[in-house]
C-alpha cells in the first residue's frame, strides 16, 4: 500500500461521504418537515398505527437521554465531543479498504452531524419516533429516536457484522 498523508482519501471515502450527506439530508428534512411543515408539536402524540406514535421529545443528553444538560456550557460541551468524534471517524473513513466499512462510517458520521445540527440550532436533539408494545393492561415504550439515530445504529451494526460475522470479508477488499 502506498504511503498516505493525513488528508489523503482512501478508495471508498467518497462512498462514506455520500452516505453521510444523504443521512444528514434525510434527517434534517424529516425533522424540519415534522416541526414546521406538518406542525407535529400541535398534533403530538400522533398515533400512526398500533405500536408506532409520532411524538415531540427534546433530548438534552446523549444517547437514550443519558447525561442531560440543561445549561449552555453542557450543551456546547456535548456538541464539542460530537465534533471531535466526527473528525476522528472521518479520519478513519479515509483509511478504510472496504465498502461496508465506508458505508457504516458514513452512516455514523451523518447521524452524528444531523443530531449536532439540532443541538447547535435548538440546544437539544429533536426525537420523534416512539415504538411500543401494548396490551389492555401493559405497555412497553422503546426510546424515542429519529432518522439520525437509526443511521448511527445501522452503521454500528454494519461495522460489528463486518468485524464479527464476516471476518474473512474484513480481510479481502
Amino acid at each position: 500500500m502506498a504511503s498516505r498523508t493525513l488528508l489523503s482519501l482512501g478508495r471508498f471515502t467518497w462512498l462514506g461521504l455520500a452516505a453521510a450527506a444523504v443521512t444528514v439530508a434525510l434527517d434534517q428534512a424529516s425533522k424540519l418537515w415534522l416541526l414546521y411543515g406538518f406542525d407535529l408539536p400541535s398534533r403530538a402524540p400522533l398515533h400512526v398505527f398500533p405500536g408506532l406514535d409520532l411524538v415531540v421529545v427534546w433530548n438534552t443528553g446523549i444517547s437514550y437521554g443519558l447525561f442531560p444538560q440543561s445549561g449552555a456550557v453542557g450543551q456546547w460541551a456535548l456538541l464539542g465531543v460530537k465534533v471531535i468524534a466526527v473528525v476522528l471517524l472521518a479520519i478513519w473513513l479515509t483509511r478504510v479498504e472496504r465498502r461496508p466499512s465506508a458505508l457504516a462510517l458514513g452512516l455514523i458520521i451523518g447521524g452524528a452531524i444531523g443530531n449536532a445540527i439540532d443541538r447547535a440550532s435548538f440546544g437539544a436533539v429533536f426525537d420523534f419516533v416512539l415504538l411500543y408494545l401494548a396490551t389492555a393492561t401493559w405497555r412497553f415504550n422503546w426510546y424515542v429516536f429519529n432518522v439520525a439515530d437509526v443511521a448511527i445504529v445501522a452503521g454500528v451494526v454494519l461495522l460489528l457484522w463486518e468485524t464479527v460475522a464476516a471476518p474473512d470479508a474484513a480481510k479481502a477488499p
